[in-house]
């Protein structure tokens, strides 16, 4: 059977009119594809924004903020401050502690730079007794995106207790909690704060060390070398090599009291000296085991020897007090009302902020039974919450205002079958887009969700402005097969420039660099997209639809057979039957579905249809009365062109001048349903 005429002809438009069920299943299996993306995709509050960030973190226990500054801060940002593509410099140097932030330009490869700052890094001459330098991927001033509450299930009834338990809870914390924590796929970092952290503190007496000539430099000394683990090289043996490391720390409280300080020499005379110190210091405190120490030493220097070759030993626990205490504190959390210890988790510059709280809750579920059953870890903030609440709010109010737009469509076209096409291509684009948001490595956050609200009022101009046309078309007398092919080809031109245009204004803000281009590159990768998926569905899905109106699916023949293959051989015809078939029950089935699916839609269309109509006819009052007013005006508007340009005028200049009134910021104040109390005392208060 011959195609009918209009049929005859290359292009897109025919291919979709002529191929019916190709371009229904095409459809079909994008719009599959693009519900599996959209679960597939990440979500995020924003686009991953990639600060080029680094911060080397240097701690010197018991420094001043001004020794930080001098002997830590300053030498790094000489050894790190030559590093490629560094932009700005700044440190941050506090008791303890010093954090050096480097900022990098944008699109500096990070893990090169990190490589850079290491090297230099190493070469870098630090006080033997700071840590050695840490360098993080994260901004020390950002907020954590979690943070945790360890707190002790019963409160304690005495001081005693109360101290016990903040100090167990913070050993916990900082030996077991972190460790486990900091290994999670995105945690940049965990800081332990609250509770009482373990110290050994050793209270020296002045009177001791005066009375035995001894300067406290040489108890300091003597504490630095003998708690100190150094590398003894290596041995080889055989084929095998294995590393030497010398232990040499304390491990009880008892070895630091037993450590030897110096040793009285210079005679029998010195010795018997320094016995008589140390016995008049034994008998000041009362102490047994150093009075009988004292004595075994004076009996020895009055017979010629000594106790320990070379003179009397004097050990820490002769001249001090040491004990386990903990370290002054810094700041105290409560939760409820109860002291706790805190954990507050940072995220990598370029982690993402919900899969990075969701691997943090994972590894939560699997500690849970590794928590003393006296002890309870709550979450107190989680900053994936939020973003997941906005999200979800961005995501019910794109479906409303896709319903909107189907319902101002109805109110306006006032038929059922064309609202029904028009209505079709808004999911048909929209849910498509999701599979190339997946393939470009998109998420899905306030931006582009923002860029698919944007986007699903223009996806539907193209489909109504070329479903307009094929009714125009009709109204010329043309049959509804060749009124979809002329009506879409007499608009395809204007419809694609018109789609190229909007495309036009937004794909540029791809290519902008800083966080800028970071921020609004989802949002115009999306709606570029959106527009051109809607574009393809204006020139295939919308006359395949329309040229079904009013016909029976399978009233229109499909196209026959090329002529250069036709079934001769023995192996061809049974491939050919084969092929006929499934085309057969594919359209079958296709069709079928089809037909229900319309038939449901009619039904629905008679029973809502005259209400929605008569609803329709209230809602357009206005606009019609608008309209005739519009065409008494225009004439005169015609008439007096310089009135028009003059009002035009005038309207842009009071525009602009309101600019200058307007707030400018990157990105707006963020609402959350919390509050928080800052309360700064006056210098001085303890």
């Amino acid at each position: 059977m011959a195609p009918p005429p209009g049929l005859t002809g290359g292009g897109l438009v025919e291919f979709s009119t002529r191929r019916r069920v190709t371009v229904a299943m095409f459809w079909v299996t994008m719009f599959l594809f693009g519900c599996i993306a959209l679960f597939a995709l990440k979500v995020n509050l924003l686009p991953d924004l990639s600060y080029p960030t680094l911060t080397v973190r240097t701690e010197y226990t018991g420094a001043a903020p001004s020794e930080i500054e001098t002997l830590i801060s300053e030498p790094v940002e000489e050894a790190v401050g030559v590093v490629k593509n560094l932009r700005k410099l700044k440190s941050i140097s506090r008791t303890g502690q010093s954090d050096v932030v480097l900022e990098f330009a944008w699109g500096t490869e990070m893990d090169q730079a990190s490589l850079e700052v290491r090297d230099k890094m190493e070469v870098l001459q630090l006080p033997l007794e700071a840590k050695a330098p840490v360098l993080l991927r994260f901004n020390p001033s950002t907020e954590p995106i979690m943070r945790l509450a360890l707190s002790s299930k019963v409160a304690g009834r005495t001081e005693a207790d109360s101290i016990r338990q903040l100090t167990e809870l913070r050993r916990y914390a900082d030996e077991d909690l972190k460790k486990k924590l900091e290994p999670v796929g995105g945690v940049a970092a965990v800081k332990v704060g609250g509770g009482l952290e373990d110290e050994i503190q050793v209270d020296i007496d002045q009177q001791k060390l005066a009375q035995l000539n001894l300067p406290i430099d040489t108890v300091i000394q003597r504490l630095q070398q003998e708690n100190i683990n150094i590398s003894g090289g290596r041995l080889e043996q055989g084929s095998q090599r294995y590393l030497v490391r010398t232990v040499n720390q304390f491990a009880t409280v008892e070895e630091i009291r037993n450590m030897l300080v110096t040793t009285q020499s210079g005679g029998s005379n010195a010795a018997a000296s320094a016995a008589a110190q140390m016995a008049a210091i034994a008998a000041s405190t009362g102490d047994a085991a150093a009075m009988a120490a004292a004595a075994s030493v004076q009996s020895a220097s009055s017979s010629g020897s000594t106790t320990v070759a070379g003179g009397v030993p004097v050990r820490l626990k002769d001249i001090a007090e040491v004990r386990q205490g903990y370290k002054e504190r810094e700041g105290i959390i409560r939760l409820a009302g109860n002291e706790a210890v805190e954990l507050a988790i940072y995220k990598e510059g370029d982690a993402n902020t919900v899969a990075t709280a969701d691997a943090i809750h994972a590894k939560l579920e699997q500690l849970k039974s590794l928590v003393p059953p006296d002890a309870e870890l709550t979450t107190i903030d989680d900053q994936s919450q939020f973003i997941r609440h906005a999200i979800s709010d961005v995501k019910i109010d794109a479906v409303i205002g896709g319903l909107l737009a189907i319902l101002v469509i109805f109110l306006f076209l006032r038929d059922g079958w064309s609202t029904f096409v028009v209505a079709l291509s808004l999911p048909a684009s929209i849910v498509t887009t999701f599979f190339f948001m997946d393939q470009l490595g998109l998420s899905l956050n306030v931006m582009s969700l923002g860029g698919l609200a944007l986007a699903t009022g223009l996806v539907v101009d193209d489909s109504i402005v070329v479903l307009e046309s094929i009714a125009k078309a009709r109204e010329r007398g043309l049959g509804i097969l060749q009124a979809a092919i002329t009506g879409t080809r007499e608009v395809s031109m204007a419809v694609v420039a018109s789609t190229l245009t909007t495309i036009a204004v937004f794909l540029p803000l791809v290519f902008v660099e800083g966080i800028a281009g970071q921020l609004f590159r989802d949002q115009a990768l999306t709606v570029a997209i959106a527009i051109a998926v809607s574009l393809v569905v204006s020139m295939t899905l919308i006359p395949m639809l329309s040229a079904l109106k009013g016909r029976p699916p399978m009233a229109f023949p499909e196209e026959p057979p090329h002529p250069q293959w036709r079934p001769g051989s023995k192996w061809q015809k049974p491939i050919a039957a084969t092929g006929r078939g499934a085309g057969i029950a594919s359209r079958g089935v296709f069709f079928g579905i089809a037909w229900v699916f319309i038939r449901m839609w009619r039904g629905l269309v008679a029973i809502v249809g005259p209400v929605m109509r008569k609803a329709s006819d209230i809602a357009m009052a206005p606009y019609d009365r608008a309209e005739r007013g519009y065409m008494k005006l225009l004439p005169g508007s015609l008439r007096r062109p310089w009135l028009v340009l003059g009002f035009a005028s005038a309207a842009f200049v009071l525009t602009m001048m309101t600019v200058p009134m307007l707030g400018a910021d990157l990105i707006p104040q963020l609402a959350q349903d919390r509050f928080e109390m800052t309360v700064k005392l006056p210098p001085g208060t303890p």
